[in-house]
């Protein structure tokens, strides 16, 4: 698996958002605001950071197992919806925990700006007012590269859109497809979702059983499978 830094972000465009990137330990998201929330999104990020590391300092599997685990019944709302989301994926919780720190400053910065964008290594949480969003999908040595979009219709509602791949990046992935973006109102289960989906996809043969297998997963309203010169899409999404 090949490791690209994020210079794809020198591609987004940000329209009249303030721009702003908050990094605290492996956690790297670029957010786009209203107004300039950095010290809210910091505060954050801290402290969601704290609730999945303080229940993994009593829970090692959680961030060990390959295979849904069960939260106990003292665990914070984070960690109960990675378990759910990884649960209804057949991955282990970890598998979620870009989208759902996402999801979850997300949601903490609504109470500041009408409109959210925060990106964490291509999980995306979207919550725009009246406006539609076109993601492009970096695909790394795929010839499909930035050449395929999705476009997300927000309509104030908050939106999930996240990408897994099995050549691109750091994550753990049993599958080689270049791409696997998974579309869903929730970027934790979308996160999940897109590395369970990615994890079948071993060769081109894979993409259309993938593909079903990912439309049958819960809370997944599209997929797009991008492997080589090869891409199939499925559900309810829409190629910008």
């Amino acid at each position: 698996m090949e490791y690209y830094e994020r210079t794809y972000r020198n591609r987004i465009s940000k329209g009249d958002l303030v721009s702003f990137q908050v990094k605290i330990q492996e956690t790297d998201l670029y957010i786009g605001t209203d107004t300039d929330c950095e010290d809210a999104a910091i505060q954050s990020v801290r402290r969601h950071r704290e609730f999945i590391e303080e229940y993994i300092r009593h829970n090692s599997q959680f961030i060990n197992s390959m295979t849904p685990v069960e939260a106990n019944e003292f665990a914070p709302a984070i960690i109960r919806e990675m378990t759910e989301a990884s649960s209804r994926c057949g991955v282990g919780p970890m598998a979620s925990v870009a989208g759902a720190i996402a999801r979850n400053v997300g949601l903490d910065l609504m109470k500041h700006s009408d409109n959210v964008i925060i990106e964490n290594g291509g999980d995306i949480f979207l919550k725009l007012m009246n406006k539609d969003a076109t993601v492009g999908i970096f695909a790394g040595n795929s010839p499909l590269s930035y050449k395929v979009s999705v476009r997300i219709k927000c309509g104030g509602a908050p939106a999930g859109v996240c990408t897994s791949s099995g050549t691109v990046g750091h994550s753990l992935s049993f599958g080689r497809a270049d791409a696997v973006c998974v579309t869903s109102e929730s970027a934790t289960l979308a996160d999940a979702a897109a590395t369970a989906i990615c994890n079948r996809v071993k060769r081109a043969g894979d993409i259309e059983k993938a593909l079903d297998f990912g439309l049958r997963i819960e809370g997944v309203m599209g997929v797009v499978v991008i492997m080589g010169d090869k891409l199939g899409i499925r559900g309810d999404i829409e190629l910008a």
